[in-house]
């Protein structure tokens, strides 16, 4: 997996380029993240599974944030190129609001004109390496982008709940920001593509995985990360990752 970073003009939008490539082919288990993703398949085929079925993924497409976890299944000789987004910055590029793509895989042509996607799947296929491609992308997004400037105030609020660890109360943080709670939540899930409650969930539980390591048990991870009942803990992890924690930490890498 190689990964480029945005170049300075759409740094504000864009976190960073991944270049997903597999010989032999592979399965991951991706986790809940807190990006709106865009992605365009170089080669080969890529499959998510979802109760027991295999589901093509479009050649490209746009994957909102979601609250589980998910399969992905990579044929050998398969590339990615990925668009990893902001926490709301795919809302500079696109008319639909981010909190209807919550949950959903859709083909990047429902939110783009299909002729623009053909027009740079057929340039990416002729280009002679990653960053040529890279270029190309950039190139793209310059010009879908329709607001020149991130919500100043979504932004403020993803970061105090990124450095609070996602705990925060949401009738508190929207009152340090002036607007009732019930016109924050409407701006921020159409910003960034879930609830701000929703968007500290994923937080949390990233923040939980990031620092594990650091406490002497998983309870102990648990009540750091904010958890003060362990049914709730054990559900929403679950959920999270599809799997218990005790056989989460005990079975295979994540990413």
């Amino acid at each position: 997996m190689e990964r480029h970073l945005p170049a300075a003009v759409l740094a504000p939008f864009v976190k960073a380029y991944l270049i997903i490539e597999s010989d032999e082919g592979m399965q991951n288990n991706t986790l809940p993240d807190t990006s709106v993703i865009m992605s365009f398949r170089l080669k080969g085929t890529v499959r998510f599974i979802a109760d027991s079925n295999a589901r093509l993924l479009p050649e490209a497409g746009i994957t909102g944030l979601r609250r589980s976890a998910r399969l992905l299944k990579y044929e050998p000789d398969t590339a990615n190129l990925l668009v990893v987004f902001q926490e709301g910055g795919a809302a500079a590029f696109f008319k639909t609001p981010l909190h209807e793509l919550f949950e959903a895989q859709q083909p990047l042509d429902d939110l783009i004109r299909i002729h623009k996607i053909k027009e740079v799947e057929e340039r990416l296929r002729e280009a002679k390496d990653h960053p040529q491609r890279i270029v190309i992308i950039e190139q793209f997004l310059l010009s879908e982008l329709r607001n020149q400037r991130t919500d100043l105030m979504v932004d403020h609020a993803v970061q105090q709940i990124k450095d609070n660890s996602g705990n925060v109360k949401i009738k508190s943080l929207a009152a340090d920001l002036y607007i009732s709670q019930d016109a924050f939540e409407k701006r921020f899930r159409r910003t960034v593509g879930t609830t701000p409650k929703q968007f500290s969930a994923i937080v949390r539980l990233r923040h939980l995985l990031d620092h594990y390591g650091e406490a002497d048990n998983l309870t102990d991870a648990a009540y750091q990360a904010g958890y003060f009942d362990q049914a709730h803990f054990i559900k929403d992890f679950k959920a999270f990752t599809g799997q218990t924690p005790q056989a989460f930490f005990q079975s295979a890498i994540w990413w």
